[in-house]
Formats: structure tokens, sequence, C-alpha cells
């Protein structure tokens, strides 16, 4: 599990009148990339921003390796913070850039220079040391940005959206980055997003946040495969959400129709949700299903076919890698193991907060 190494405790933070956090509870292990997602506005820049000593909380405490570091100045905390927009000095070359903090701190020349080496080596832009950031593209200098922040050692390297300005091919590239850093360097890892599949590809621990709270908090696999509400089902990855009825344990029923399933706990005939990813819809044959329908769109996207199906009124998102022109029956069958159950929300404030992406 590794060790706690920070932890926030009671937080809310209120911004004109709104709360953007409220109660928050979470702590973060050692050596892990943990990953806080969410739409815009759902509070997870607020917490990083909490956790960099840039805002502080209305309510609760920060507490680091035990120690109450609430009021601390972002200078006086061991980690750092790297944002969307690099802000690097234009002024000064790329080794002056890395040298900045270690300067402040009075760490000798030789020490700077050996961080400045060993830093550019880590980030892969070893010999920029004498080049200005003007002459790098856009994600060299977030290498830069990081290669800044990883130089003053800190326990934790906080990064807020740091590859939103980047291209997809550069993105990719720095992810893959990224988790080497985190891995050579033995830190942890703070990473700010609302990208799903930035989520799922990077983290260790993925915490879904909307409107203040936190919703779920899981592995990408538990995240993606085991959402526990219909919002977060819906943010990561695409979805089919259908209401249904729990028939009694391992039988639910989606449009009057029985499916097996392999859930229990939920009751009888108590009203819930169902998800079943669009990878997990198996067309066939019609009647060779438990319900049939028409393909009514059709989409190539490389690797598979995306397809709607209208079945019992309703659309059917279904990924494939075997085509069904417009038009054609099928029928639908779903392996009871990937058909997932979920609680209603018990009032119109849950549903609310769980609905509103």
């Amino acid at each position: 599990m590794g060790k706690r190494l920070i932890e926030l405790q009671n937080i809310s933070k209120i911004y004109d009148g709104h709360k953007v956090l409220d109660d928050l509870n979470l702590y973060f292990n050692e050596n892990k990339f943990l990953t806080l997602l969410g739409p815009s506005g759902c509070g997870k820049t607020t917490t990083l921003r909490i956790l960099g000593g840039f805002e502080t909380p209305d309510e609760g405490r920060v507490i680091f390796g035990g120690k109450d570091i609430t009021a601390l100045p972002p200078n006086k905390r061991q980690l750092n913070t790297v944002f969307q927009k690099y802000a690097l000095f234009t002024h000064m070359n790329i080794a002056e850039n890395i040298a900045f903090g270690l300067k402040i701190s009075g760490k000798s020349k030789s020490y700077i220079d050996d961080k400045i080496k060993y830093a550019l080596k880590l980030v892969n832009l070893e010999g920029y040391e004498k080049r200005m950031p003007d002459s790098l593209s856009g994600g060299q200098q977030q290498r830069i940005a990081i290669a800044r922040a990883i130089v003053n050692e800190p326990k934790i390297l906080l990064l807020d959206e740091p590859l939103g300005a980047l291209d997809l091919k550069l993105r990719q590239e720095m992810q893959y980055e990224l988790i080497r850093m985190k891995n050579e360097l033995g830190i942890t890892f703070i990473y700010v997003t609302h990208d799903q599949e930035e989520a799922l590809t990077m983290s260790d621990t993925i915490v879904v946040m909307n409107q203040g709270y936190i919703q779920q908090i899981g592995t990408p696999e538990d995240i993606y495969n085991e959402p526990v509400n219909a919002f977060v089902a819906d943010f990561i990855g695409d979805s089919n959400i259908f209401p249904a009825v729990m028939v009694e344990d391992k039988v639910v029923k989606i449009f009057d129709i029985i499916f097996p399933c392999v859930d229990t706990g939920f009751g009888r005939n108590r009203p819930v949700d169902v998800v079943i990813r669009p990878e997990d819809v198996e067309l066939g044959e019609p009647g060779k299903g438990i319900l049939d329908g028409v393909v009514s769109h059709l989409i190539f996207k490389g690797v598979h076919y995306e397809m709607e199906v209208t079945a019992c009124g309703r659309e059917w998102l279904v990924q494939s890698t075997k085509m069904y022109p417009v038009g054609q029956q099928v029928s639908i069958r779903v392996d009871p193991f990937n058909i997932q159950i979920m609680n209603k929300p018990e009032s119109e404030d849950e549903e609310a907060v769980i609905l509103d992406v």
C-alpha cells in the first residue's frame, strides 16, 4: 500500500457563496500516481491548489507527514506544482530556469550544475542548457517545467492539466514519459485532468469528483468496470445506462425483458440503473439473442465499428470488430458478467449530483 504521505481532513471551500468543496476527506500514499478526475467546476483544481498552498480552505486541515501544514506557504512545503501554462522565464536560458529554485535555496554551483544535468537527462533533453524557452516546442517547454520542479526533490509533484495545451501525439508521448519519471524518481504524483483516457492510462488510483464531492475512488480497472453510479459510468468511457428492475438476485429486468446477471444483495423488485459497456454488447442473427433490434447508425473508428441499434424503443451503443450495415436486423446478447447493477439515487439532490455532467 505504501506509507500515508499527505491527508486532507474535512476540507471545505466557498467561492462567491458557492461551495466548491464540501467536507472533502482524502489521503495520498507515497510513490503513487493518483489522478483527480472530473468535469470543469468539480473542485479538482481547487483541491490541488489547497494541497500546494496556493489556496487556504475555509474549513479543514492539510496534514503532511503527521504535521498540520494548512497555513504554510507554497515555498515551505515539500512539494512542487507544474501548471498547464508552463511559466518559464523567457529572459533566462534553460539551465537558468531549472536552477532558479536551487539558487534561492542557496545551493552550491557544483550541486546546481549536477542537478541541471540530471534533470535534463531525466526529461530526455540533454544538451539544452543554453537554449532559450521560445526556441522549444510546447512539449519540450513542458518537460523543462517538470525538470525545474523535480530538481528541488519534492516528496510530491502536483500537476494541473499539464498536457492540456499539447497536440494528441505529443500528449500521448508525455503520458508515457510521466509514468517513466514517476517510477524512476520514486515520488508521489498527484495529477489533475478532465481527460478520462489520460487518467486511465497513467494512474495507480483515480479519484472521480463532481460538484465538490468524491464520487468514487479506485484503480482504473475498478472505475471503468465497476462504476458506483450513473455519473461515474457516463463520465468514464462510453456507456449504455438504462433504468431497470432487480427482480431478485442475479435476475434483472431491462425494458420488461429478463436478463441474467451476477449481482446480488439489491433486494426483490427494486428499481436500479444498469450499465452495459458498448464493447460488451454482442450482436448476432435475429432471434438468437435476448432481444432483437435494427442497426440505425454506423461509424468506422479504425480499430472497431461503432453502431447504434434501436431495440425496445431505445438506442444501444455497440462497438464491434464485425460490421452490421444500417437497416440490418440483429439480436442483442450480453454476458451476465458484463451487466453492472447500480443503486438508484435516493433523492433529487443526489440525482442532480450524479447526472449533471
